[in-house]
């Protein structure tokens, strides 16, 4: 838990279109944006991005969906309050009161790398209201490959911990490398420009830690999503090319959990699919719920 840092960046209109708007939770003030009318969608980030993950899926659901994207507390425009830990079920809490503090009822929840736990960690408490559900590039059980583990162990020692909090590692390389086309200067900035210093980096070093800490709720999740969200309609989307969750392990897991889903292929995308993929993402989920 380090000291407290309110982020100073100012998107690009150009490119995050959208309303800033703010909620005060019981641990900080969360950064989202609701766009358009229609049943809502709650969309979840993974690490270390922010709601800007979702500009382009947004925008091309926002006339038929009510998209909300929040930042959870430690990225993108929300604070990085003190004595906040960072810990994946404190980010499902925070979440949860959002869910609740916007009544959201009927609603669809995406998530997409660590976006996966979290949201399925607010829907299960939440089942009755959850209408629908899209995954892409994710999980909810333990971490037991042994590539993961190792990533999670590296990625938590002194030297890859300094990585990235003094050189924003996570930023510079890890999302040029899940992308399938490396994005451009102005859209980097827009990672880079809500991570300026190591005091905002605190919860992007946290979670590789908690690929492995978080073990209890995920064996929790991999009990409760089966029984009380695997008969709602899902939607999976997957970048097959993604380096972190092939899809030879992950999607027959997937399938396995969620008796009513369809399977949406993205060939050439990568880890970050809202990136390389928005517009069949976007098209899937008005396919599929629209």
């Amino acid at each position: 838990m380090g000291q407290e840092f309110k982020p100073d960046f100012t998107p690009d209109p150009r490119l995050y279109p959208f309303g800033s708007r703010w909620f005060d939770s019981s641990r900080g003030r969360v950064h989202y944006v609701d766009e358009g009318t229609g049943p809502p969608l709650l969309l979840c980030h993974g690490n270390p991005t922010w709601s800007f993950l979702y500009r382009d899926v947004i925008t091309a659901l926002r006339g038929q969906f009510r998209c909300i994207a929040p930042d959870y507390l430690g990225f993108g425009l929300s604070d990085r309050p003190a004595g906040f830990g960072y810990k994946i079920d404190e980010h499902a809490q925070v979440i949860g009161e959002f869910v609740d503090h916007l009544g959201l009822d009927g609603y669809l929840t995406m998530g997409q790398d660590w976006g996966g736990p979290i949201s399925m960690a607010v829907a299960v408490e939440r089942a009755e209201r959850v209408r629908g559900i899209v995954l892409g590039n994710t999980w909810f059980w333990p971490v037991d490959v042994l590539t993961t583990k190792i990533f999670s162990r590296v990625m938590s020692s002194p030297p890859m911990q300094k990585a990235i909090l003094q050189r924003n590692f996570f930023v510079e390389r890890l999302i040029p490398a899940g992308t399938a086309r490396r994005p451009g200067t102005a859209v980097m900035d827009h990672y880079r420009g809500v991570q300026p210093s190591p005091a905002a980096r605190l919860g992007v070093a946290e979670m590789p830690k908690q690929l492995l800490a978080a073990r209890p709720l995920l064996e929790r999740l991999s009990r409760e999503v089966p029984a009380k969200l695997g008969a709602k309609p899902t939607l999976l989307v997957w970048g097959m090319k993604d380096f972190a969750f092939r899809p030879g392990p992950s999607i027959p897991r997937m399938r396995a959990t969620f008796s009513d889903h369809v399977l949406v292929e993205l060939p050439a995308a990568k880890h970050f699919i809202q990136e390389d993929a928005p517009d069949e993402i976007a098209t899937a989920i008005i396919r599929c719920f629209g």
